[in-house]
């Protein structure tokens, strides 16, 4: 069911209550329920989100005292198990919102403070190539019409870099040929003004979630090559075979050494490289991509 703040809407059954509102971690009583969607009833009670997107629109009252201290770091999407719910306090997650209309920027700038993140206004794509990335999880805010380079370029530009920052789309004059376009390079969401704050903040949890999980990612394989300097250029070599499943007196036959030596140095392997099995091994040779080495006449890892 839609909700537009400031319009009539119909009351909804307890159990589509929170659902509905996509902050399923805010705990409400089901007349806690009900009050909340006639304060969204009762129209304009809180701070305007909007002048250039067309229809007053804000969050009520009731609502952010519901959301205060809840968003986003405890906040999860209903239905994403991919969703990653952790959060430092140290990086809180970040907005970066590009956008050549001062308006837009402060209204946006207001809806994405009161829910708790930090945020980055930008009128253009030079801006944000001059500024520093943040280092925790981050999204960006794009407007499809920039001056000097557009949005979606923006976007093609961004596919090729090493951080490849979620983005949800706003536009005023968007069509279909152009959400198409924006989703299948992999944006978050494309949205037209004006747009619902709750359409919005999904979009942007969502690719807080993903940037986290990327983050999470980067770490994790950071750490297994901090490893992976530990070993020998022989053990290497060990545990790039054991990957691609040879046993130890194949091993020995390919590298020209002894059986007990091959044991020696798949142990030194396992031990360095923290593995508790060799389906483990293999799983990290995988994200090293050692298993895709290919092996000379000699039978050594090219």
């Amino acid at each position: 069911m839609e909700h537009h703040f400031g319009r009539p809407a119909l009351y909804e059954p307890v159990s589509s209550c929170i659902p509905c509102v996509g902050f399923p971690s805010v705990s409400v009583s089901p007349a806690r329920c009900w009050r909340l969607q006639a304060a969204r009833q009762r129209g304009p009670t809180g701070e305007s989100f909007n002048r250039g997107f067309g229809a007053e629109r804000t969050l009520s009252a009731e609502l952010q005292s519901g959301y205060a201290g809840k968003l986003p770091g405890q906040v999860h999407m209903l239905n994403r198990p991919h969703v990653v719910e952790q959060r430092t306090k140290s990086q809180p997650p970040t907005v970066i919102v590009i956008d050549d209309d001062p308006g837009i920027q402060e209204a946006l700038g207001r809806l994405l403070r009161s829910v708790g993140f930090r945020v980055n206004l930008l009128s253009s794509v030079s801006e944000f190539a001059a500024s520093a990335l943040p280092e925790g999880p981050t999204c960006m805010v794009l407007d499809v019409r920039l001056p000097g380079q557009s949005g979606l370029e923006f976007q093609r530009e961004l596919a090729g870099a090493q951080r490849q920052l979620p983005i949800v789309f706003i536009t005023g004059h968007g069509d279909i040929p152009m959400s198409v376009r924006a989703m299948k390079d992999g944006a978050i969401e494309f949205l037209t003004k004006p747009f619902r704050e709750q359409d919005l903040l999904e979009a942007i949890h969502l690719g807080h979630a993903r940037d986290q999980a990327w983050l999470e990612n980067e770490k994790s394989l950071a750490e297994l090559r901090a490893r992976l300097e530990t070993l020998t250029p022989r053990e290497r070599e060990v545990m790039a075979f054991v990957a691609r499943g040879r046993l130890n007196k194949q091993i020995a036959a390919d590298l020209g050494v002894s059986e007990i030596t091959i044991k020696v140095h798949r142990g030194q392997v396992m031990r360095k490289m923290q593995a508790s099995s060799v389906p483990d091994l293999s799983r990290m040779a995988d994200r090293l991509q050692l298993a895709a080495g290919k092996s000379d006449s000699t039978g050594r890892v090219a």
